[in-house]
């Protein structure tokens, strides 16, 4: 069982790690498309401007002598080595400098010329085949019929060559011994002419017979010579002439385009990869789960208003509207037996939009009945009155230095009901200190008296000591997170921050996530909200676009 136990982790993991291998390549699906199309494209082009080459063949038959035809292992192996020795002797210079004198081809040199000339041996034959490159199709075919005839003549010479001195030597003799003959019989003819004695006759007929005795003695070692000749010759005999080609080679159009896309396709996934093996920003909500050990409380998608207005204010029953609504419920499950008063919003660097998650957190605790101060405790760069179009004359600097705290004149009303805001105020030379101090609690005390829940902006964990000072005097801590942006590194230490101070991280937000292009796609989210943008225009059509809430959708949203 254990061992079954072990099997279904380590497919599961495999089946995780392929998910997101394919959703990686799905992010950058439009690379892989450009890179495989103008790869493709590439190769297709010069493909068709490159200049065809033909390739011409002749195939010949190594005619072995008659006396060296045996089965023996010896007889075998001199078959063999003859083959490749013809095959050698093809590509050498002097038959190659020979055709090419022959054909006329001029600025050709015989190295050139081996360049284009393939000879293979067909395995297990004694054929032997001459491949042709060329341009002209006629060419690589002239070529390849004259290599042949040039060889074979070659190969002629060489083997008539072996008997040569033995035939001439012969021949010699034998026109001597004819000469004889002939002077003899001329004699011979001019006695019985004459009709002088017996005893010339008799000596002259004697020689004579004895040179025709010579002389077929001569001719018999003659023949046998040339039979011998015959018999130990090997030739090569043209079995397939070459012919002009219809079709070129190469360049292979298509094999090539089809091996160019192949190619740009395989590069940009390497490129791809790369890419992302040495990017340590945060993508998704794995890598939140399996590096930070952190639930996520939320998604929230990319989105921008026209005028830089909350998006739960101006467009409440939009999707993003309806993330932030969920994350309020994530945040009442994730405290079940305390009673949330005071949640602490940071994130590990400045970009992250923390600020814009708190306003809006804020907006979706109000409207849901629950009376929210959002209190500014970035000191150093305030963007609390920016998201809430508020003044910022006196705020929390202000509260720090009055001998008596009182927060009525620092909680400023907002457009949204229950939601009230103290924004930073003048920015004072110590936050860190502030914030740190014994007036601090005073002051969340006070605040605390007023309103149901608090939220607190402060500033990036991992620049400044004031959102670890203020850790561990909430009641918990939402860390903000802009995938694709946040440094893994930044985040990490950020919590290893946060849980040094005490703090109590409820989770991570995933702010500015673009659907569309994420790792980890959230179609669910994005296809079951969809159904809030189809509106009429103004003949009653039903369109599919987004459009800005009215006051009354804004004063009365959905609710859980």
């Amino acid at each position: 069982m254990e061992n079954g136990f072990i099997d279904n982790e380590t497919n599961s993991s495999e089946d995780i790690d392929l998910k997101r291998y394919i959703a990686i390549l799905w992010q950058w699906a439009w690379l892989l498309a450009a890179m495989t199309i103008l790869a493709a494209l590439t190769a297709y082009i010069i493909s068709k401007r490159t200049t065809p080459v033909y390739q011409a063949s002749t195939t010949l038959l190594i005619n072995e002598a008659p006396s060296t035809k045996s089965t023996d292992y010896n007889s075998i192996l001199t078959s063999e080595r003859l083959a490749i020795t013809y095959a050698k002797m093809i590509t050498k210079l002097p038959i190659l400098q020979a055709a090419i004198d022959q054909l006329k081809l001029e600025d050709v040199t015989p190295e050139e010329l081996a360049k284009t000339v393939k000879v293979e041996l067909v395995q297990n034959t004694q054929l032997i085949v001459i491949n042709v490159e060329n341009t002209s199709p006629q060419l690589a075919a002239d070529i390849a019929n004259t290599l042949f005839q040039l060889f074979n003549s070659q190969i002629q010479a060489l083997q008539a060559s072996r008997f040569a001195a033995s035939k001439q030597n012969l021949e010699a003799q034998l026109a001597r011994i004819d000469e004889q003959i002939q002077q003899t019989s001329a004699e011979l003819e001019k006695i019985k002419a004459s009709g002088t004695s017996t005893a010339e006759q008799d000596r002259l007929e004697t020689a004579l017979a004895q040179y025709r005795q010579t002389y077929a003695t001569l001719l018999q070692s003659y023949e046998q010579v040339r039979i011998s000749e015959s018999s130990t010759t090997s030739n090569v005999v043209q079995i397939e002439p070459a012919v002009p080609p219809e079709k070129p080679i190469r360049p292979r159009t298509l094999i090539n385009t089809a091996l160019g896309g192949l190619i740009g396709f395989i590069s940009a996934a390497g490129f791809i990869f790369l890419l992302e093996a040495l990017d340590d920003t945060i993508h998704g909500t794995d890598d939140i789960t399996q590096t930070l050990h952190l639930p996520v409380l939320g998604v929230i998608a990319r989105h921008e208003l026209d005028n830089g207005s909350l998006i739960t204010i101006e467009e409440p029953r939009s999707p993003i509207s309806e993330a932030f609504r969920s994350i309020r419920t994530n945040l009442q499950f994730a405290s079940v037996d305390k009673p949330l008063r005071t949640l602490l919003v940071t994130s590990p660097s400045p970009t992250d939009g923390k600020t814009t998650v708190a306003a809006n957190l804020g907006v979706v605790l109000a409207q849901n009945g629950r009376k929210v101060a959002i209190v500014d405790a970035d000191m150093r760069k305030p963007m609390v009155h920016k998201r809430l179009n508020l003044p910022n004359h006196s705020g929390m600097s202000s509260l720090f230095v009055s001998e008596k705290v009182d927060s009525d004149g620092s909680l400023q009303k907002t457009k949204t009901d229950n939601l009230l805001a103290v924004t930073a105020g003048e920015i004072p030379p110590n936050p860190a200190e502030l914030l740190g101090s014994e007036k601090m609690n005073d002051i969340l005390v006070e605040i605390g008296k007023k309103v149901d829940v608090i939220i607190l902006d402060s500033p990036p964990v991992t620049a400044v000591t004031d959102s670890a000072i203020l850790a561990n005097r909430v009641d918990g801590v939402l860390l903000v997170i802009k995938p694709g942006q946040t440094k893994m590194d930044a985040a990490r230490q950020a919590v290893e921050q946060l849980q040094r101070a005490g703090a109590n991280i409820f989770g991570v937000v995933l702010n500015e996530v673009n659907l569309s292009r994420s790792r980890y796609s959230y179609y669910h989210y994005r296809g079951y909200y969809y159904s809030y943008h189809y509106y009429a225009d103004e003949n009653g059509k039903r369109v599919k676009k987004r459009a800005k809430q009215n006051k009354t959708q804004a004063s009365a949203p959905p609710q859980d």
